[in-house]
């Protein structure tokens, strides 16, 4: 996954999910805290340097706070110093959806689960190589999974 791919994604469609989870709004906010709603169900953004994955260090999957699809591997997790967990790339290509985002006058990428389309938060061509990737994401999306066995 390079810039070009994501960007490619965003304006020329997204690859298949490996599944599709639909709820209802009414099941998302009975299942979801009221802050992983409104970050994870209506696009929401949580404070910087707050969120409970932002220093975290300890080694597994995180998966979307919404479905439990495994999202991204710690071991791509690095410091962006941004305020939010940073990836490089995601586990797997077809797991993230890539969206144009014009709002608040500015162009990015926003992220969403592929398999729920629950908000993760936006990427960006700044993070380290192999990739040039930085996922920023909420933490409050996310939920992390800290066995291999687990993950499965």
């Amino acid at each position: 996954m390079d810039w070009k791919k994501v960007k490619e994604y965003a304006r020329e469609g997204n690859p298949k999910p490996p599944r599709r989870v639909e709820k209802t709004d009414k099941e998302w906010r009975e299942e979801l805290t009221e802050q992983a709603y409104r970050i994870a169900r209506q696009h929401g953004t949580e404070q910087p340097f707050s969120g409970e994955y932002c220093e975290a260090h300890e080694p597994g999957l995180y998966a979307c706070i919404c479905c439990g699809t495994k999202l991204f591997d710690s071991t791509g997790k690095f410091e962006s110093r941004s305020g939010w967990p940073s990836f490089n790339e995601p586990v797997k290509e077809n797991v993230v959806k890539y969206i144009e985002d014009r709002s608040h006058g500015m162009s990015r990428v926003e992220i969403l689960c592929n398999v729920c389309d629950a908000h993760l938060g936006h990427v960006f061509p700044d993070g380290p190589e192999p990739t040039g990737l930085r996922y920023c994401v909420n933490s409050a999306s996310l939920e992390l999974v800290k066995s291999a066995n687990e993950a499965e």
